[in-house]
């Protein structure tokens, strides 16, 4: 298996663009995600990588629930679990516009390299399930030391993408996380609290993360 060489993040366009080509196997896209990039793939173009100026993440400490979303929350009407239905999430998350708005950026090629990536141990799920013991909704990202990069998240009811956030981001804090990379921002995310920092403080935070103990 061959890894891409990326070049020095400061080199990426004001858009972040970084780097065109390569491949999308374990090695290179454990290589990407430990420098802070990230690959988003547009149907019938060359595989893209990102390493954005500015940089969405959801610091603990600042994470917010809504008030509505408290409500739902009190009804217990959801379930959850880690990991028992990864590749079920990322294929939900692949069928709907998700946090790139332009379509779904979850190519199969997508799909087939975070199921190898999952199996390898460094990509996970949060899963949401309803009373009648169906997916209702989910989120997946990828875990290295005590970093997470949320890529995507679904729902099939509401509020279910929203109360799986709640629960990945009780489950990240009890492991010993402090804050996730939600790489690009949304009106959702900002209501939980979610920045923008700069990409020198994000590779920062992210060499900080990477030396600490695994969450999974």
């Amino acid at each position: 298996m061959s890894t891409i060489h990326f070049p020095p993040l400061d080199h990426a366009s004001p858009e972040g663009l970084l780097a065109i080509g390569g491949n999308l196997e374990i090695e290179t896209l454990l290589s990407a995600y430990s420098q802070g990039i990230f690959p988003w793939p547009h149907e019938e173009e060359p595989l893209l990588w990102f390493a954005p100026p500015k940089r969405a993440i959801l610091d603990f400490k600042n994470f917010h629930i809504p008030k509505r979303l408290q409500q739902a929350l009190k009804q217990n009407k959801f379930y959850y679990q880690i990991d028992s239905a990864f590749t079920q999430v990322i294929e939900a998350c692949a069928k709907g516009k998700t946090r790139k708005s332009q379509g779904t950026w979850i190519l199969p090629s997508m799909i087939q390299a975070y199921v190898k990536l999952h199996q390898a141990g460094y990509a996970h799920s949060f899963e949401c399930f309803n009373q009648d013991q169906q997916l209702v909704g989910g989120l997946y990202g990828v875990s290295l030391g005590n970093y997470f990069a949320a890529e995507s998240m679904f729902y099939h009811e509401s509020p279910a993408s929203k109360a799986t956030l709640v629960f990945a981001v009780e489950t990240l804090k009890k492991r010993g996380a402090t804050w996730l990379d939600a790489q690009v921002m949304s009106p959702l995310l900002k209501s939980f609290g979610a920045q923008e920092i700069s990409r020198e403080d994000f590779t920062r935070r992210l060499k900080v993360s990477l030396n600490q103990k695994k969450l999974f």
